[in-house]
């Protein structure tokens, strides 16, 4: 009779039992025998304590190898991440160094629309190895280090070397009977890196393609020849300089020989990838080479972003005329109906004028088409315009005065079939002040295409929370068609709702104050108004307006400390040109001011000021939701558009601004009493430029301004060095073409009805809802699809292309499987 088992030992057995997967230890028991009677059989007779330890464990195995691939097929099936958090794998991903502020975040934006309404497009660029600088701020001053984005790789892009071009610089021009060669050249291979753009819930993914230099194997090889292998080594980097860095100006022109080198490069892999595809292509392939170009602008529309891509319109002719022998006047015919043109800027500094010298050396073919453009051009011109001669040097492609200059915004005008500002305001300017003799010649050539943002991004990317509660009120359509937003008017005088509103902004300023505290070690009153201004940092967009504005509410609270004060974080955050001398001295300002301010106990938690070091896209995601008022405060008539203010709008937050750029288009849409206006208008700035801007005037008239600029000259922010400010104040006193001071006073007095108004939390809900509702016109897909209308001539799709997992013949309504 066995012996009865104690606790211990049935408590032993449940958990073999429960471990192992068995639901009686004589499972075990059979197993165990079995296996012990292969190993007596197998080896000996006598069985030792080793082989009942193997005998036993082989049977446990045994039945835990079932479970076993049953566990990782599920795992493999369902993906489970285990102990993942996906905020944290997001701050893993390098920030992707291609674009140099609003106009490469513009382009990225385009890029998600394009894909969103099934358009069939490319977008081209350079895969810089070091994009634009990582900002560090060190005692107050911007230090640049190189922003190293690929150095872990670029999970997203492919290298496609099957698809490797040539691109030719310097050489000679030969003129034959059989037509014009360029010869000698020397050549830099492009090759391309893609990367998925994947539209929103229609399975679509376009491409983003960038070329990388590489030297070819024979690069200078013929150093080799002579003895000099190793120098003819060091020359291939040379050639691979060409993708290397970014340069980092935004509206500034550096006309640098590697800087055209960059420009040339794109377009000429561009342009032979965009001519190998058409002729792949049915139109293409389906007629000789002469009448099949006769269909390339039916099938290829090239925009070109600023005047950064113009040589693209040289090289086309060339690639015409040179390549495919195409008659001069066919080509031309061709390359115009091809091009279109989008201007990004009004500031002169900012428009490339190339010295006609560099080209020369540089691209001496290209000088020749551009010379001949511009004689057929101007020969018209004089046809139209008899004797006279003053037009004929405004409108030529080369200017004289100074150095021959290649006018890259005439060529670009010229060169194609539309061109457009980014604002009604902007395209106003473009058509009737920068290029009027143009548009006076081909009035219809001029349009406008107000910029947008990606709501993808924008909203439900960036701010999951108020995308859910916009969702729950008038559904999730609106992701893809944000004018869908006006529906939000409805709830205006919902107070639950108003109130929701209210708490996704307040826990996103709380997230945001606990990173600010994290980062900058200066306690955040997260109750407080957030006041942001991020961007960069340029005179025109007048951040000194902002610090001139700090200081007097420093002021204020240390005449009146027991005074009621509305209390305000002023978040400033940007990067400077690294050659910017006065933009540098802005951001120590700044950073000075900040100092004094939050250190001082008498202020407290009343005002605090940060400047947000290394301002980014993944920085830019964090802060504009938490935003409740956003800085929009150009001098009218500098900003082209701006995005940033469409950002913070879509957010909730309230604007104060100039009408300048898209401001002027936000009022109309939410209403002009619903954003925060001020200051001289377009008009005024013109009166007072004809008057002339006398910044004295100001600086005796209005005793808070003249406080504040005593105190920056003098050293109040600067101690250690009391002269450290003395070209700043000295530029806004002679030198300041963006008047600061003429605004001073309406800027300081609006400020004052923001603070009234945020006193009221009702009110100011509400006009922040009025704002969300009125956002709808700026998304990026309205953009594009009036420049798909309007100059590529295409139309959206909503099919729906379906997965290879799927059974359909082809594609699928978006709406309808």
């Amino acid at each position: 009779m066995a012996k009865p088992l104690t606790d211990q030992e049935k408590r032993r057995q449940i958990s073999i039992r429960g471990i192992v997967g068995v639901e009686n230890v004589a499972e075990l028991k059979k197993g165990f025998n079995r296996h012990l009677h292969f190993t007596l059989v197998k080896d000996r007779n006598v069985a030792t304590p080793r082989d009942y330890f193997f005998a036993l464990a082989h049977t446990v195995r045994d039945h835990l190898v079932g479970r076993w691939i049953r566990t990782q097929q599920h795992y493999y099936e369902t993906c489970p991440k285990l102990g993942l958090d996906m905020e944290e794998l997001e701050e893993i991903e390098e920030d992707a160094g291609l674009g140099n502020g609003g106009l490469g975040r513009l382009a990225a934006c385009f890029l998600d629309s394009m894909a969103t309404l099934g358009l069939a497009a490319y977008g081209y660029g350079i895969r810089y190895e070091y994009g634009i600088f990582n900002q560090k701020i060190r005692d107050g001053w911007q230090i640049e280090e190189a922003d190293d984005w690929l150095r872990h790789g670029n999970p997203w892009e492919k290298a496609r070397p099957e698809f490797m071009l040539p691109v030719h610089f310097y050489g000679s021009v030969e003129h034959t009977e059989a037509g014009t060669k360029w010869i000698n050249t020397q050549v830099v291979l492009a090759l391309p890196y893609d990367t998925p753009v994947p539209g929103y819930l229609n399975n679509t993914v376009n491409t983003m393609r960038l070329w990388s230099a590489r030297a070819p194997n024979d690069f200078n090889l013929r150093d080799f020849n002579v003895g000099d292998y190793i120098q003819a080594v060091l020359d291939r980097n040379l050639a691979e300089n060409i993708s290397r860095v970014l340069y980092p100006n935004d509206n500034f022109f550096e006309g640098k020989e590697l800087r055209l080198k960059q420009e040339y490069f794109v377009v000429a892999a561009t342009l032979q990838d965009v001519i190998r595809r058409f002729k792949a292509s049915k139109f293409g392939s389906s007629r000789s080479a002469r009448t099949a170009f006769d269909a390339f602008p039916d099938q290829v529309a090239i925009q070109l972003n600023d005047t950064h891509p113009a040589l693209a319109i040289p090289e086309l002719m060339r690639i015409f005329v040179d390549i495919e022998k195409l008659p001069w006047s066919k080509a031309w015919e061709i390359t115009q109906k091809t091009f279109a043109y989008t201007n990004h800027t009004v500031l002169p500094e900012a428009l490339e004028r190339w010295p006609v010298e560099l080209v020369e050396k540089l691209l001496p073919r290209h000088l020749q088409i551009i010379y001949e453009m511009n004689q057929k051009h101007l020969d018209k011109i004089a046809a139209l315009f008899p004797k006279d001669v003053d037009r004929l040097r405004r409108m030529s492609l080369i200017e004289e005065e100074g150095g021959k200059r290649i006018n890259m915004a005439h060529l670009c005008i010229v060169g194609s079939h539309a061109v457009n500002g980014v604002a009604k305001i902007h395209s106003d300017i473009v058509k009737n002040q920068v290029f009027k003799d143009f548009s006076e010649l081909e009035p219809d050539k001029f349009q406008n295409k107000t910029n947008g943002i990606t709501p993808r991004r924008w909203l439900l990317l960036c701010n999951p929370g108020l995308a859910e509660l916009i969702a729950e009120k008038i559904g999730e359509d609106c992701v893809k068609d944000l004018s869908q937003l006006t529906k939000l008017n409805s709830f205006l005088g919902d107070d639950i709702f108003l109130r929701e509103i209210s708490n996704v902004k307040q826990e996103n300023k709380l997230k945001f104050s606990q990173f600010l505290e994290k980062e900058y070690k200066v306690k955040i009153n997260p109750s407080s108004m957030f006041d942001v201004q991020v961007k960069r940092i340029h005179e025109y967009k007048r951040q000194l307006l902002n610090c001139l504005h700090v200081v007097t509410m420093y002021n204020r609270i240390k005449k009146d400390p027991k005074k009621l004060f509305v209390p305000r974080t002023v978040i400033i955050g940007g990067k400077a040109a690294p050659g910017y001398h006065m933009a540098k001295l802005i951001i120590k300002l700044i950073t000075s001011v900040a100092e004094v301010v939050n250190n001082d106990p008498m202020v407290g938690s009343k005002l605090k000021l940060i400047f947000l070091e290394n301002y980014r896209v993944s920085l830019a995601e964090k802060v504009i939701p938490a935003a409740d008022l956003s800085e929009q405060i150009s001098t009218a008539g500098t900003e082209a558009s701006g995005t940033g203010n469409m950002k913070f709008m879509l957010n909730g937050a309230l604007t104060i601004g100039t009408m300048d750029g898209a401001n002027v288009e936000m009022a109309e849409e939410a209403g002009e009493e619903n954003l925060f206006i001020f200051g001289m208008r377009i008009e005024d700035v013109a009166a007072l430029d004809k008057k002339g801007y006398k910044a004295k005037e100001y600086y005796e008239a209005l005793p808070e301004l003249k406080l504040a600029i005593d105190q920056i000259d003098k050293g109040f922010f600067s101690p250690k060095q009391p002269d450290l400010f003395k070209d700043l104040v000295n530029m806004l006193f002679y030198h300041d073409r963006f008047k600061v001071f003429a605004d001073y006073e309406a800027y300081v007095k609006c400020q004052e009805k923001v603070s009234q108004l945020y006193m009221n939390p009702k009110a100011w809900s509400i006009m922040v809802l009025r704002n969300i509702a009125a956002s709808g016109k700026f998304s990026s897909d309205r953009t594009i699809k009036e420049y798909a209308r309007d100059i590529w001539n295409m139309e959206p799709s909503d099919i729906k292309i379906s997965l290879s997992s799927e059974p359909s013949s082809g594609v699928d309504k978006a709406n309808g499987k």
